[in-house]
């Protein structure tokens, strides 16, 4: 193969890497922190009392804990009902409900 060939097939999977790192939406790739949606010891790290750092949530979707999510899906997280039937919902803000004894 010559020089010119190989410089082009080079060339080639350069720009098809480059395509593909393109073609990935650009809100994939932001997080930010939800607040209430992570299971007792899933929490990604603290908000306050109770919790110190990743994984030490104890209770499940404890509103001072928080998880990484994609941007701007944190409030459209399904959550189980509130003991009281009242819906739980992910806030981008700490939440006074749901916090340890």
């Amino acid at each position: 193969m010559s020089n010119h060939a190989k410089s082009i097939a080079v060339a080639g999977a350069v720009a098809a890497a480059f395509a593909a790192q393109m073609t990935v939406p650009a809100h994939a790739q932001a997080k930010e922190k939800c607040f209430g949606v992570s299971l007792a010891g899933k929490n990604d790290c603290a908000a306050g009392p109770g919790t110190t750092c990743a994984g030490t949530s104890t209770v499940d979707y404890q509103g001072n804990a928080w998880t990484l999510v994609d941007a701007g899906t944190c409030a459209e997280i399904e959550l189980p009902e509130m003991a009281d039937g009242s819906a739980r919902q992910g806030a981008l803000e700490a939440l006074e409900r749901d916090l340890p004894a």
